[in-house]
């Protein structure tokens, strides 16, 4: 008789012995402080570089002027401010956002190859979000509306994710939510694909959004953000601790008091309104929540509300320098930022997966 499917990853291949979650078991940990030292300075300078850098160049004090004294009628503060600026803070923040999303993800399900992307989340919303394009309401196209209504279609698919694999002879193991994230996935790009068929209108409006891009963004629309973000944020750290909890099992987190379904219930609801952020603001970037959160735990070890905020700000980094690299890489025109996330992530899931399975 089949054991019936439960939370727990499928039992570990030879090589999980010396890994957890993708962390050697004798890779030594180094301090808080250094790493939070290290990526403030890398964000600065990534910050400064994305600011100055560009085809026009600007020196350090034409970006103080901006600052501390901006004038809309002078063309080189519109540029840093409405434009320059826009774009750090936007990569800054979905960087931060898939980054948790992916720790928060890893963490429930009990995958290291946890990843919005391949898991259907940032499909589902942006799958929710064309649907609602294409309709045309005025009250769906709000900007205020867009981070809510891309959260729903990415948690309503991700339920759909795991729904599939329980159902399975495995139940949520490894392998089988990975296999069902990355064909529902699928299969909502298709659903995609068919609805901007019947509606160019829509079709011309979400094309470079589809590719994972933060051009084209406006101030008003990240400040629609805010509200989502700051609650995601709080949800976040709130159940942060019981979640991992949950690593050393079911039984022994409900013996140390952790509601395990309200918790998981929760975290389930903070990802969703990240991924839900995120892509409404760039799109379906991929593979960041699957970098960043194995690379923090090949650095550091360390208290979960700490490890949170540590995947933020290496999110942070890694889509500036991504966004960075996809302005200047060619020098004729400029790259989508998540087809440079992708060639990052793709050989990474691969090294994760075969190193999990080997």
């Amino acid at each position: 008789m089949a054991c019936a499917p439960t939370w727990s990853p499928i039992r570990a291949p030879r090589s999980q012995s010396l890994f957890h979650f993708g962390q050697p078991m004798h890779a030594k940990s180094l301090p808080l402080p250094w790493v939070a030292a290290a990526l403030f300075v890398l964000l600065a300078l990534l910050a400064f570089a994305e600011l100055s850098i560009g085809t026009m160049h600007f020196s350090l004090q034409t970006l103080l002027h901006a600052f501390f004294d901006y004038q809309p009628t002078v063309f080189s503060d519109r540029i840093i401010i409405d434009i320059r600026l826009l774009h750090v803070v936007v990569a800054a923040v979905v960087g931060a956002c898939l980054a948790m999303a992916g720790h928060l993800l890893q963490t429930i399900i009990g995958n290291p190859l946890g990843e919005p992307h391949i898991f259907g989340l940032n499909a589902g919303a942006s799958l929710a979000v064309v649907a609602c394009s294409a309709l045309g309401n005025a009250l769906l196209l709000s900007p205020f509306l867009r981070p809510l209504i891309a959260a729903i279609g990415g948690g309503v698919l991700f339920s759909a994710v795991l729904l599939a694999a329980y159902l399975s002879r495995q139940g949520l193991a490894v392998v089988t939510t990975t296999l069902c994230g990355i064909t529902l996935s699928a299969f909502a790009a298709s659903l995609t694909s068919l609805l901007l068929l019947f509606n160019e209108q829509t079709l011309q409006s979400t094309l470079l959004w589809l590719n994972g891009d933060i051009a084209g963004l406006s101030w008003p629309a990240v400040y629609a953000i805010l509200p989502p973000f700051l609650l995601a944020i709080v949800v976040a750290f709130l159940v942060s601790p019981a979640l991992s909890t949950l690593t050393l099992g079911e039984q022994v987190a409900e013996g140390l008091g952790v509601r395990v379904l309200r918790s998981r219930i929760t975290g389930l609801c903070a990802i969703a309104l990240f991924c839900g952020i995120a892509v409404s603001l760039a799109g379906p970037i991929g593979f960041v929540g699957l970098i960043v959160p194995n690379i923090v735990r090949q650095l550091i070890t360390v208290q979960p509300r700490s490890a949170l905020w540590v995947n933020a700000l290496m999110g942070a980094v890694l889509l500036l320098a991504a966004d960075l690299c996809a302005q200047h890489l060619l020098e004729s025109q400029s790259l989508a930022t998540g087809t440079v996330t992708a060639l990052l992530g793709a050989p990474v899931f691969v090294t994760l997966a075969v190193r999990y399975f080997r």
